[in-house]
């Protein structure tokens, strides 16, 4: 019982420290619009989600970090002309993104973020390449800058994700990167 306890207070008293330095968690969830862009892909964006958790860490009224970790969904269709893949074939690839993200409020109310974000891949769709072997890299390095409304729990967000990486792992002949249109909304603790 003196552990229970004891590690409630531990808790507790983090969380008040936490609180007094500009540290809020919470979680979010909202859609996306994805693209992967290469010749052997459709080129229009399919919608998709996206949800996890996040942090913010103010070191001062303007200035700040909001590191994430968030399951996120990619969708997209094969076009009909490669050789290589199946043609008209979806796509779907399960991310575990991990953005560190700079945060610039402008007020309360307003907060633009940017930064670098790394996706590991969580699914390798064996059956996409007609030989079957893996058609995806494991990782995938982008940048992501956008904006996010703050009410008092509520966090209303929108972004742009733009891959830095040829995420493919059959040639390199067609280079694959993601492109990712992100709104949704997050609650705080």
């Amino acid at each position: 019982m003196k552990k229970i306890i004891a590690s409630f207070v531990i808790i507790l008293a983090t969380f008040s420290v936490a609180q007094a330095q500009g540290f809020r968690a919470g979680i979010k969830l909202g859609g996306n619009f994805t693209k992967i862009s290469g010749q052997s892909f459709n080129q229009g964006f399919d919608l998709s989600y996206q949800a996890g958790g996040f942090a913010e860490i103010d070191f001062n009224k303007k200035f700040g970090i909001q590191p994430e970790l968030l399951w996120s969904e990619s969708k997209s269709t094969t076009s009909t002309w490669n050789t290589l893949l199946q043609p008209n074939q979806d796509v779907r690839l399960d991310y575990l993104n991990i953005p560190i993200l700079l945060r610039y409020n402008i007020g309360k109310m307003l907060t633009l973020n940017l930064g670098p974000q790394f996706g590991i891949l969580l699914n390798k769709d064996n059956s996409l390449l007609q030989n079957g072997n893996n058609a995806f890299k494991n990782g995938d390095f982008s940048m992501v800058a956008g904006a996010q409304l703050n009410f008092n729990v509520l966090r209303i967000y929108g972004r742009y994700n733009i891959g830095l990486t040829n995420i493919n792992d059959v040639d390199n002949q067609d280079k694959w990167t993601h492109q990712q249109i992100q709104l949704g909304i997050g609650f705080r603790f």
